[in-house]
């Protein structure tokens, strides 16, 4: 099987980007337990901005709200690009990735759920839900002939139907109260989006300012920012041809690199900090940790493997080619790397309460940590190579 130009670029840029990812992730960790940890909290939490149109934030909104719009802004694309044309296109294709994907999110909520449900946590339930398309895709690349093009594909495509089943879940369950006057409006830029979509305008000059007044007012609704980059992505016109390059193609090109060695670092700088307090470790091992480490580290690899069975079994998906259950298990195992999303979804749980964001966040890491090295060691167990 020959990887189309997509994916090569996908996957070398996972492999990249996930080494400076874990850098990032490092250096984070040792700024928060050194003497640099006072004045790195008081930069992310000083505020810049135009206080007359009420943008005056701290740095660590910019990054989680600005810049993970841009992020969202690629996800969305890669999603409908997937969709219309991509290994989501054709339902036959489609099937064993979204029935994995939903089995990987459902069991982990599940596990999560059950150990939380009558505690403080309970808000929670989503964070083991998430895989980390980056760093999972990174370690699956470090493997090369090891693992057939298949799974590659079948890890990309389960990455992709989850991040768009965690932005219906932020959508739903993590927004404050609306403003309707600003989701109208929101509303309204969303409708132009669409007229230019289907009146044929290609320029996308025409979809990006517009879509900085989306994510404005979409701020202001109450519904979280970054759903505004998902929006535009969907309007962000493209084409059948294999010659003329579309306007979504050109944009998902252009955004690869700053999204994956821009955006997504600063986010992981950002949002790492955590200070290894002896408070901490004290009280580690509660139903937040075992519901977060229990869902990444178990409940992703059984939901996954279970549901594909299951629709293996009932003979609406097949393997991937060249597969066995053991590199399935493998594959399960790399997408319970949550981190990314993960922590995101942590933030928006736990607003303002740091100590249970840093349990969280040491959850994701062990979790996304075992979960890294068990689905690298299965795989590469694979004695037979296979083609590039």
């Amino acid at each position: 099987m020959i990887l189309s130009k997509y994916f090569q670029q996908f996957f070398h840029n996972s492999k990249s980007s996930g080494i400076v990812l874990i850098t990032f992730v490092v250096i984070s960790l040792l700024i928060a337990n050194s003497s640099l940890s006072d004045s790195f909290q008081g930069l992310l939490d000083s505020k810049f901005g135009i206080k007359v149109f009420h943008l005056n934030y701290s740095v660590s909104v910019w990054v989680n709200d600005g810049l993970m719009a841009i992020f969202f802004l690629l996800v969305g694309l890669e999603i409908k690009r997937e969709l219309l044309e991509g290994e989501l296109s054709d339902i036959k294709k489609a099937s064993l990735p979204i029935f994995a994907a939903v089995g990987g999110m459902l069991i982990p909520a599940l596990i999560y759920f059950s150990l939380n449900h009558n505690t403080d946590y309970k808000n929670g339930w989503a964070i083991p839900m998430a895989t980390d398309i980056a760093f999972s895709l990174a370690i699956i690349s470090l493997l090369g002939k090891s693992v057939p093009n298949s799974l590659k594909i079948f890890l990309s495509a389960l990455a992709i139907v989850d991040d768009l089943g965690a932005i219906i879940v932020i959508a739903l369950f993590y927004t404050a109260q609306i403003d309707w006057i600003s989701l109208g409006i929101c509303a309204g830029i969303t409708a132009l989006l669409i007229i230019f979509n289907r009146a044929g305008v290609k320029n996308l000059t025409f979809y990006l300012i517009p879509g900085l007044f989306l994510w404005y007012f979409m701020h202001h609704s109450g519904i979280h920012a970054t759903i505004a980059g998902v929006i535009l992505a969907f309007t962000i016109p493209t084409n059948s041809s294999e010659t003329e390059i579309s306007p979504l193609e050109k944009l998902e090109g252009k955004l690869h690199i700053p999204v994956s060695f821009v955006i997504m670092p600063l986010f992981a700088l950002a949002n790492t900090n955590i200070t290894f307090q002896k408070e901490v470790f004290e009280g580690f091992i509660n139903p937040l940790s075992l519901g977060i480490i229990g869902g990444l580290f178990v409940g992703k690899v059984v939901g996954i493997n279970l549901f594909s069975w299951l629709s293996i079994k009932m003979k609406w998906a097949e393997l991937p080619a060249f597969s066995g259950w053991k590199a399935m298990i493998g594959v399960g195992f790399l997408a319970g790397i949550g981190f990314t999303m993960s922590i995101f979804v942590s933030l928006l749980a736990f607003p303002d309460e740091v100590e249970i964001q840093n349990i969280s966040k040491i959850s994701i890491l062990i979790a996304s940590v075992l979960s890294g090295i068990t689905g690298y060691l299965l795989l590469k167990s694979n004695k037979k190579p296979f083609s590039v």
